[in-house]
């Protein structure tokens, strides 16, 4: 029985080498296997981002880009860029052996993460995407909007610049500016300047009327058509209001303004018109 035993021990010592012998074989075989697929991957991403860089460049340069906005130029190109990228890296991971739907379902889980730490950017990000599509105002336009008003100084996919009267700088993130009204004044050509114009009730109605008229009509940046519009507009506790509607070219819309109402004051006091104060009568009583 010793003896049987002896060899026994004998025999799975010598089994025991073969496997070794066999495991060394096959950790060779599989390394030299991850070895390339690893080294392979890595050609892969470092050609694939240079290929990749290379097509952002030429389609940038091509001239039906070249025409496009250039704010629509520059998000088009980092979108176009973060597509080729997420497309090589996936690429390169399928080589290394990383299961797609595990790889997708990482990125789906950091993208949701992001999402949410980065919601409020996220809004601008698709409010940035529905200017940059839609255009309802461009880049030069005269714009109110999200309690602002300045000249579009830039557009891009998460702010907006525009330049106010008095030379200020204000940044509008695109979500709050696509999520409230925004008015252009650029847009038409043409703009109305609207004026109310007081008068006494002792002066008469069709002088005051003829007086306006004559002053609009000589100013040389209002047009003749549309015609000057100037009629009675309401009865006021100390004076007579007349409403005055003319048309001139958008640029010219302060000047037109604040010229008309120089110019009427002066002519009223011209033809003897007044402006009345308001008054206030008081009566005493003993």
């Amino acid at each position: 029985m010793e003896n049987e035993y002896v060899v026994e021990v004998v025999k799975d010592s010598s089994s025991g080498g073969f496997f070794t012998e066999d495991f060394l074989g096959f950790l060779s075989e599989k390394g030299t296997d991850i070895l390339l697929s690893f080294l392979g991957g890595l050609v892969l991403l470092f050609i694939g981002i240079k290929i990749s860089k290379k097509i952002v460049k030429i389609i940038d340069k091509s001239k039906r880009v070249q025409k496009i906005e250039p704010s629509v130029r520059t998000f088009l190109r980092s979108a176009l860029t973060v597509i080729l990228y997420a497309a090589v890296i996936s690429s390169t991971a399928i080589i290394w052996g990383i299961p797609t739907t595990s790889f997708m379902t990482v990125f789906a889980s950091a993208g949701v993460a992001v999402g949410l730490a980065l919601q409020g950017s996220l809004s601008n990000l698709a409010g940035g995407i529905m200017i940059l599509l839609f255009k309802p105002f461009k880049v030069g336009d005269y714009i109110e909007g999200a309690s602002c008003a300045g000249v579009v100084q830039e557009i891009t996919v998460m702010y907006t610049k525009l330049l106010t009267v008095d030379n200020k700088v204000v940044v509008i993130p695109n979500g709050t500016l696509t999520s409230s009204n925004v008015t252009d004044f650029s847009t038409m050509p043409l703009r109305r300047v609207d004026l109310t114009i007081s008068a006494s009730y002792s002066d008469d109605i069709e002088k005051v009327k003829s007086v306006i008229l004559e002053t609009v009509r000589a100013h040389e940046l209002v047009l003749a058509d549309p015609e000057p519009f100037v009629r009675l507009f309401a009865h006021k506790e100390s004076s007579l209001d007349y409403t005055v509607r003319v048309w001139t070219k958008g640029e010219n819309y302060w000047t037109v303004y604040f010229d008309l109402t120089e110019n009427i004051k002066k002519a009223f006091d011209a033809q003897g018109i007044s402006i009345p104060f308001r008054q206030l009568d008081v009566t005493i009583k003993q």
